[in-house]
């Protein structure tokens, strides 16, 4: 009898147990599943800022079209969407929108009119050190003094924006479009901007990729210093002062880029070491490419085209590789001033098309060697009205004529294996490219 009592006891109390056991183990499993986000609606004429103050963080805000006059500080990890655009304006005061923490999404927006003070460096968009992974996607950036400035926050994504400065200022009272400083891991891809100061300024950024954007009407497309380890890529720079300045950089990927139609250069690449300078069109500029200090590059398969200065190469660029580019219609293929000789396609050749060689062995490689400064290149430089003559046949026997009195020969980019054609196909496309 009491053994029997004894075994229904223990029964009982192992299905207790086991109720127990489901039990915290159902709350424990609540306690770890994610919160749904909650989604608050804004209509048009209510506040974005009381909004934002009573959301939760991961809160999506869903901001009807219309406009709103606020200057928003965003404090907490959230995500603001536009639904048909609607529009922030910070009343021409401060920042439009101020991001102070990490994971705010901004989407969708037309955020404009922030402040003209430029110590304080008023923007539309203010992301504040410490702000990581902020994304601002598919928004337009208007008449603010700067577009988006980022400083110290890191894996910021800024994509498919169109931002424009303040047309009515001189260019040099205008912010700059995208102001990224102290930064890694950006990526600046698929936007659009014009009439800034500089449409990219980058100050010591690294592993950032910019790719896919399109940059015009500004001093200079991209402004860029003292930053490593970055890919630029699959750009447009066109009309304005100067296309991409790569300055005081090394570990770069600067490729299929297109650099046209800018009044001073194409691309600089000045003081850079150890890049990749590959499929890059610089059309119809005043210097293609401006070479300053640059040593153990790789300059491979670009297109030099129509410009008044095809290459501009300058205080001890030296050891660099320079294989299968086109130097096509070039005013001046090469502007150069060096105390000895500089070697270019030791290994596959260029294509230039003022060579005046010959290929005998019809190897598609000409017979002697191109050399870029010869004696008419200079006296051109210092008589600029002798480039009406420069088809001549008087002009076309005094270089023969110099190649074979070495005391009339100046040091010279030199190439053993020029080409006798053009090696890309689409050359003629970027013929007439000019800055207007």
């Amino acid at each position: 009898m009491r053994q029997g009592l004894c075994q229904r006891l223990v029964l009982v109390l192992r299905r207790s147990a086991g109720r127990a056991v489901l039990l915290v183990g159902g709350l424990a499993l609540l306690a770890g599943a994610p919160v749904q986000a909650r989604e608050w609606q804004v209509k048009p004429g209510a506040s974005i800022a009381a909004a934002i103050a009573a959301a939760a963080p991961g809160d999506v805000l869903l901001i009807e079209r219309g406009r709103y006059e606020e200057n928003l500080l965003i404090a907490k990890p959230l995500t603001l969407r536009g639904i048909n655009r609607p529009t922030i304006a910070g009343g021409l005061q401060g920042d439009t929108i101020r991001i102070t923490v990490p994971d705010v999404t901004l989407e969708g927006l037309i955020v404009t009119d922030s402040g003209d003070d430029r110590i304080q460096q008023n923007a539309g968009i203010y992301i504040q050190p410490g702000a990581h992974r902020t994304k601002v996607l598919n928004c337009v950036l208007a008449y603010n003094l700067f577009g988006l400035w980022i400083e110290k926050a890191n894996d910021v994504e800024v994509r498919g924006n169109n931002i424009t400065g303040q047309r009515d200022h001189a260019s040099i009272f205008r912010g700059n479009g995208i102001q990224l400083y102290n930064t890694t891991g950006a990526q600046i891809i698929d936007n659009e901007i014009s009439f800034t100061r500089d449409a990219l300024y980058v100050d010591v950024s690294h592993h950032a990729v910019f790719r896919n954007n399109h940059l015009h009407h500004a001093r200079y497309g991209t402004h860029y210093m003292n930053s490593y380890y970055n890919v630029w890529e699959n750009n447009n720079t066109h009309h304005n002062r100067g296309g991409l300045a790569l300055m005081e950089s090394r570990e770069q990927v600067v490729r299929n880029n297109h650099a046209w139609a800018n009044s001073d250069h194409g691309i600089m690449l000045r003081t850079l070491q150890n890049s990749v300078v590959e499929n890059n069109v610089v059309a119809g500029n005043q210097r293609g490419f401006f070479v300053y200090n640059a040593q153990f590059n790789r300059f491979h398969n670009n297109q030099v085209i129509d410009n008044h200065v095809g290459v501009h190469l300058w205080a001890g660029s030296v050891d660099n590789s320079v294989e299968g580019n086109d130097f096509i219609a070039n005013r001046v293929q090469i502007r150069y001033v060096s105390n000895r000789d500089t070697p270019w396609g030791e290994e596959r050749g260029n294509y230039w098309s003022n060579y005046l060689g010959w290929d005998r062995d019809g190897d598609g490689i000409g017979d002697i060697p191109y050399e870029a400064n010869d004696m008419v290149d200079r006296l051109s430089w210092r008589y600029p009205m002798m480039k009406l003559l420069l088809s001549s046949p008087s002009l076309q026997s005094l270089r023969l004529i110099a190649r074979q009195f070495p005391l009339l020969r100046a040091p010279s980019v030199v190439d053993p294996k020029p080409h006798m054609r053009p090696l890309h196909d689409n050359w003629r496309d970027w013929l007439g490219k000019y800055f207007n």
